[in-house]
């Protein structure tokens, strides 16, 4: 898909172009939203800007901490995969 798409984000209105499909616009969009709310509910009198920028940081922090996660999971599997590549090879010798 390719077209414009209307989505409600903190009770406004926009228009986004996204090469994603409604459904997952969907999704983030509601996810979105649940950050924003998070933030809101948590430090009462925020501007708006000062909440969306809140939100988006705490967004970035978790996307860090799961491509740090996925990072470590990778060499977990490395180091596993070498380890049973080397039992294979001692047994096969």
């Amino acid at each position: 898909m390719n077209g414009l798409i209307k989505v409600i984000i903190h009770n406004n209105e926009y228009f986004v172009k996204s090469t994603e499909g409604t459904e997952n616009v969907s999704k983030i969009i509601e996810y979105v939203n649940q950050k924003i709310d998070e933030v809101s509910n948590s430090s009462e009198g925020l501007s708006e800007k000062k909440t969306a920028i809140l939100a988006a940081l705490n967004i970035a922090s978790e996307y860090f901490q799961l491509l740090k996660d996925r990072e470590d999971l990778e060499a977990d599997i490395r180091k596993r995969s070498e380890k049973m590549i080397y039992s294979i090879e001692s047994l096969l010798s």
